[in-house]
C-alpha cells in the first residue's frame, strides 16, 4: 500500500506531452511491462533507469509504436500525445514516428551520402519544396546536431564512413529533420567512447529546449547529468518517478534506493 502511495504522489505532475495510463506489454505469453502510468513533460529530459530486462526499452518502444514491428507483441492501456490516443485505429504509425523520433543504441546511418541520410525523412513526408529548401533543412538539422562544421565539405560521402560519435549525431540529425515533438533515445551512448558520449550529452541538453526528450540509460551517472525527471523500472514495473535529484538523493521506494546504492541490478 505504501508503494502505491509513493507512485501516485510522484507520477502526478504538470501537463504532459505524452501521458501513459495502465500500459502493459506482452510478448506472447510473457508479460514484459505491468500497468505503467506516467507523464512525459515537454522541454525536459526524462531518463528511464533500471536493471537489464526491467522493461524500460520496451516502454520506450511503446511511445512511437515500435512494438508494432514485433509480431508477438501486444500492448494494452492508453498512451496519448497532446491528448490524442496514439494507438487509435486512424493513427498512421509512420506519421506518428515523424512526430516522435527515435535514436537507437547502435548508430545506424543509412548506406547513403550524409546529405541523403538527413533528407530522407523530410523527403518521404513531403515536408519541403525544392532543392534550396531541402539544402537549408539539411544544414539546419546538421547544425542542431552539432555536426555541420565536421561534415559540410563531404555531404556526398557515405554516412557509414563517419566515426561512431559522428554517426550517432548524424542519426540525431536524421531524427530531428522531420521536426518531431518528442525525441526517444535508447542507450544512445552505450557504443561510444567518453569524448563522443560527452558530445552527445551536451547535445541532449541543448535539444531539450525544443523537444520532450526521453532517454533509456544503464548509466546512473548519465541520468544524473542529463535529465530533469527520472523513472526507475524493476521487473516490468514502474517503481518510482520524480525529480532526478530527489530520485538519486532521497528515493521514496526501498527498491529504488537498493538499485542506486548497487545492491540490486
Amino acid at each position: 500500500m505504501n508503494d502505491m502511495r509513493v507512485l501516485e504522489r510522484t507520477v502526478v505532475s504538470e501537463a504532459a506531452k505524452i501521458k501513459a495510463e495502465g500500459v502493459s506489454v506482452h510478448y506472447g505469453s510473457t508479460q514484459a511491462l505491468k500497468e505503467v502510468s506516467v507523464d512525459i513533460l515537454d522541454r525536459m529530459v526524462t531518463a528511464f533507469i533500471g536493471p537489464s530486462g526491467c522493461g524500460k526499452s520496451t516502454f520506450l518502444r511503446c511511445l512511437n509504436r515500435m512494438n508494432d514491428t514485433v509480431a508477438s507483441a501486444r500492448v494494452t492501456g492508453r498512451i496519448t500525445l497532446d491528448g490524442e490516443d496514439i494507438y487509435a485505429r486512424e493513427v498512421d504509425p509512420v506519421q506518428l514516428r515523424a512526430r516522435v523520433g527515435m535514436v537507437f543504441q547502435k548508430p545506424n546511418p543509412f548506406p547513403k551520402p550524409i546529405y541523403d541520410n538527413v533528407a530522407y525523412g523530410p523527403r518521404i513526408h513531403g515536408l519541403v519544396r525544392g532543392k534550396a529548401e531541402m539544402d537549408a533543412l539539411v544544414e539546419a538539422s546538421l547544425r542542431r546536431a552539432a555536426l555541420w562544421d565536421e561534415v559540410k565539405d563531404r555531404l556526398t560521402s557515405p554516412g557509414t564512413g563517419l566515426s561512431g560519435g559522428q554517426q550517432q549525431r548524424l542519426c540525431i540529425a536524421r531524427a530531428i529533420a522531420t521536426s518531431p515533438e518528442v525525441l526517444l533515445m535508447d542507450e544512445p551512448c552505450s557504443a561510444l567512447d567518453p569524448i563522443a558520449t560527452a558530445q552527445v550529452e551536451e547535445l541532449i541538453d541543448e535539444l531539450r529546449s525544443e523537444f520532450a526528450v526521453v532517454i533509456v540509460t544503464h548509466s546512473m551517472q548519465q541520468a544524473a547529468r542529463v535529465s530533469q525527471k527520472t523513472a526507475f523500472f524493476h521487473l516490468g514495473n514502474l517503481v518510482e518517478y520524480g525529480e532526478t535529484g530527489q530520485i538519486f538523493t532521497n528515493p521514496g521506494d526501498p527498491r529504488t534506493e537498493s538499485y542506486i546504492s548497487g545492491r540490486i541490478g
